[in-house]
């Protein structure tokens, strides 16, 4: 209708559907970080993510999913190495 959603409204909704799907407990935000994780573990540029994100800068996504890195550093210098 185009009008704002009511987020009690919406959650219940939500709440409702991830049970209904049979799915783990998730909140509606945790797709959010999914989201983020994904595209950096597929190697998409942390700048282009943090703008998706709609972050203020890109050491706001860095800082929050430095913890996704680690591995990608690893992967950086073996494809380097070949």
């Amino acid at each position: 209708l185009g009008k704002p959603v009511n987020h009690t409204n919406f959650r219940d909704r939500w709440k409702k559907e991830v049970l209904k799907a049979d799915l783990p407990h998730i909140r509606f935000h945790d797709l959010r970080h999914t989201h983020a994780t994904l595209l950096l573990k597929q190697g998409v540029h942390p700048k282009i993510v943090s703008e998706r994100l709609g972050h203020a800068n890109v050491n706001i996504t860095l800082n929050t999913y430095s913890h996704i890195l680690p591995g990608l550093q690893e992967e950086a210098a073996r494809n380097l190495n070949d």
